[in-house]
């Protein structure tokens, strides 16, 4: 029975889950590949330390350097799970080079390096899987690349951070402040202790840069991504415009065709309570898709954590030993080559056109109202909803506005209009509804 020797370095959370689901599915490697998949060597920077395997029985090589899964000519898959841009980049541009088959879950390093490792899989006519990258074990990425393979889409969007999904989940459903709600993430171990990647929208900005140069055949990197967080967000409107509004609030992750172009967007949404996506709770994540003739569908689970990382690397190497042993690993690439010619612009952020939930800070006055629905018409802002919150301190009072569908840079004009008033006390706010997706 052919073997497939495959190299893993990083042997952190993802990597001891990858090793142990090696460890209980022999049986099925067997009837999925035709062969086995044997794990000759392990690279860690810490090699002298207690591991949860047995290295013995595993039969497999520790050492500290990456060498010796990129120089062996007997390993034929390299397993990359060290996440960043160097040095993974470095190692899949070196593994590619030298014939290996590449598997990585490192959503950053293909948001930003792509064209580079899709020239290096045709030049050497191999290939790199990333099922783990976006939403780690949920099948989003075969699902759009090949079980969707004959669709366009309208719409890619979703919620593609498990730390943020639960501080608003919590904010939601508990009445938790947004730090409070960060400082049980990170006990929890759903958050790092230096958040910034997550609640900033940067980890989701990789991801749908990913999906988004899937579903549209062109590559799109992370500085093609409007990205905005949720650590200005306040308990206070989240919690009236699910009581008054029938509103959920998501960070949402969004690839949108129009017809100027695709809108990609990572920021604060709300969306109608009845959406499917404002069920996704906690540290579950879903990819919510728009495909012309499939329609809508949902890809929903836990987008993080242990096993189901390690179930999205396990199932690309599983695919790629198939292919080793069939004879056709590297003739027919895993994406299609992108046409990077293709007329297709990323529209800036302040010409998208969105519903707004704005909330005023004004002296209780009379007259104050009229003002500011003056300066909202002024700049082609119609008022669809007007709700006035109880008086607080200095006479302050909190005015909720909905809008019907207006232009970013219209919104923006007028948001700094209205701060200029006298009657305004506090920055005024705005987040955007999207009942359409």
């Amino acid at each position: 029975m052919k073997q497939i020797k495959i190299g893993i370095i990083g042997l952190g959370t993802v990597g001891d889950g990858v090793i142990k689901m090696f460890e209980n599915i022999q049986e099925i490697v067997r009837e999925k590949t035709g062969g086995e998949i044997v794990i000759k060597t392990l690279v860690d920077r810490v090699i002298d330390k207690e591991r949860d395997f047995d290295l013995a029985k595993l039969g497999a090589k520790l050492s500290d350097n990456v060498d010796d899964i990129l120089d062996d000519p007997e390993i034929n898959i390299f397993v990359e799970l060290i996440g960043g841009y160097e040095p993974a980049h470095s190692m899949i541009l070196k593994a590619l080079n030298n014939g290996k088959h590449v598997v990585t879950a490192n959503k950053a390093v293909l948001a930003k390096y792509w064209d580079e490792f899709n020239e290096a899989c045709v030049r050497n006519n191999v290939l790199c899987y990333f099922e783990a990258s976006v939403g780690a074990g949920i099948p989003a990425i075969q699902g759009i690349n090949e079980g969707l393979a004959g669709n366009r889409f309208n719409l890619i969007c979703g919620i593609l951070n498990g730390t943020t999904n639960f501080i608003l989940t919590k904010m939601l459903k508990d009445n938790m402040d947004y730090d409070e709600a960060l400082i049980l993430a990170q006990k929890l171990g759903f958050a790092e202790s230096d958040p910034t990647y997550d609640v900033k929208g940067i980890d989701a900005a990789h991801k749908i840069a990913i999906l988004a140069s899937l579903a549209y055949g062109k590559t799109f990197t992370i500085d093609d991504v409007y990205a905005e967080g949720i650590d200005e967000i306040h308990l206070d409107d989240v919690i009236f415009a699910k009581k008054e509004l029938g509103l959920i609030i998501k960070l949402l992750a969004i690839a949108k065709k129009n017809e100027w172009g695709v809108e990609l967007r990572v920021h604060p949404v709300f969306i109608p309570e009845e959406h499917l996506l404002a069920a996704v709770d906690s540290e579950y994540s879903a990819v919510y898709v728009d495909a012309d003739a499939a329609g809508n569908i949902m890809f929903y689970g836990k987008g993080a954590g242990k096993m189901p990382a390690a179930s999205g690397v396990v199932s690309d190497v599983i695919y790629i030993a198939k292919n080793i042993i069939n004879g056709t690993a590297g003739k027919n690439q895993f994406v299609a080559n992108y046409d990077n010619s293709k007329n297709i612009q990323v529209v800036d952020i302040n010409e998208i056109k969105s519903k707004y939930y704005l909330r005023f800070n004004v002296l209780d006055e009379v007259g104050v109202l009229a003002e500011i629905t003056d300066i909202l018409a002024k700049n082609n802002v119609s008022v669809a909803t007007c709700l006035q919150k109880d008086v607080h301190k200095e006479n302050i009072m909190p005015l909720i506005m909905t809008t019907h569908k207006a232009q970013e840079a219209d919104i923006k004009k007028a948001i700094n209009a209205i701060n200029g008033l006298k009657s305004s006390k506090e920055s005024s706010l705005f987040m955007r509804i999207e009942n359409e997706i």
